[in-house]
């Protein structure tokens, strides 16, 4: 058995594009943030879209609550390097105007809007401009007649209100939507995508919805994910944290990366240490991961303290440091050359950014 054969096949789904970006399909699993600061401020707003984009993010959602935040969003627009997501709810004149400006995505839910011209308006103006919508559905903002007829949050309340959303852009022939069901329950998130998975053909959005800071919230966000993945569910994820959004995007990645789905920036195969090591493992690692943080192209780097499993970790590894009397430094299985302790960090480091010119070269 091949590791990824512990992965189900993907889930087949119409693919819809946002922008550059294409969503669904065989197309690679997206990962996108959402921008936390006040969209009138368009250069702080800007800012965080760039670090965004540096850290790798495929796409952005941006909340526009008013009209004066729909014309900060048309500055924002011209300078984005990245395709643009607006959440919306209620305003259906915001949508018009946010489509008019070059939206990439509306996420906006169609029974929210109001009345039914109003509905029609937005889907006929988002099909005009080639744009697709995402519903969303969250746990805790569900109708206020489901949260009647369910007393509570369920897998089941949340499937009935996508379907809701979702039979109003069938009945306007606008299949060209993707759809979230998020729950700060790990069991409840999973469950209700698992059931409306097997009733459309459209991407999912995935996310465990105010998952909670940097550790616990990556942690939660680790689990729900990465089981519907592992089930070939998803095509698009957002990691949400009460933390800096350019963390949401390299967690997004750590779970991708994890799965073997994709692959970005330095993946360090590293020891979790013990008494046996011959260098300190933890600092060299956490030095490393901070100095190649900016670095995109996937690389696998072991840093193993010891010569229990120090030679075979290192082996396996585009580049490997193996504890020992002295260390040894491994390129593709075979010793390069030894390493004093108070070399180690120099040389491992020059040595992972020669291997990565070395195969940028030979990619060309």
């Amino acid at each position: 058995m091949t590791e990824t054969a512990l992965l189900q096949p993907r889930r087949r789904s119409r693919q819809i594009q946002v922008g550059s970006v294409a969503v669904g399909g065989d197309a690679p699993i997206s990962v996108q943030s959402m921008t936390n600061t006040d969209t009138c401020d368009v250069e702080a707003t800007l800012g965080q879209i760039r670090a965004l984009a540096a850290a790798g993010a495929d796409l952005v959602r941006i909340s526009v609550p008013t009209l004066e935040a729909a014309e900060a969003f048309a500055r924002i627009r011209a300078e984005s390097p990245l395709p643009l997501i607006s959440d919306i709810h209620f305003d259906h004149r915001i949508a018009l105007r946010v489509l008019e400006l070059g939206v990439d995505c509306l996420r906006i839910n169609p029974g929210n809007i109001g009345r039914e011209d109003r509905v029609r308006d937005v889907v006929e103006s988002a099909r005009d401009h080639g744009v697709p919508i995402r519903i969303g559905v969250n746990a805790g903002s569900l109708e206020k007649e489901i949260q009647r007829r369910y007393g509570e949050p369920s897998a089941t309340a949340m499937v009935e209100s996508a379907l809701r959303h979702i039979e109003i852009l069938d009945r306007l022939n606008f299949p060209d939507f993707k759809v979230s069901l998020k729950a700060s329950s790990i069991a409840m998130t999973v469950v209700a995508y698992r059931l409306l998975a097997r009733q459309i053909e459209q991407p999912l959005h995935l996310g465990i919805t105010e998952a909670g800071g940097l550790r616990s919230g990556s942690v939660k966000s680790a689990i729900g994910i990465g089981l519907l993945l592992a089930e070939g569910i998803g095509d698009t994820l957002r990691v949400s944290l009460a933390a800096d959004p350019v963390q949401e995007v390299k967690v997004g990645f750590d779970i991708l990366k994890g799965l073997q789905l994709r692959s970005r920036g330095i993946n360090f195969i590293a020891c979790p240490t013990c008494s046996r090591q011959k260098f300190d493992v933890i600092t060299t690692v956490n030095t490393l991961e901070e100095r190649l943080d900016s670095v995109a192209k996937p690389l696998d780097v072991a840093i193993i303290g010891c010569v229990v499993n120090g030679p075979g970790e290192a082996k396996e590894a585009a580049l490997g440091i193996a504890g020992g009397e002295p260390n040894l430094l491994y390129r593709h299985g075979e010793v390069v050359t030894k390493v004093e302790n108070r070399d180690l960090l120099t040389v491992l480091e020059s040595a992972i950014r020669q291997e990565l010119e070395r195969e940028e070269e030979s990619a060309r």
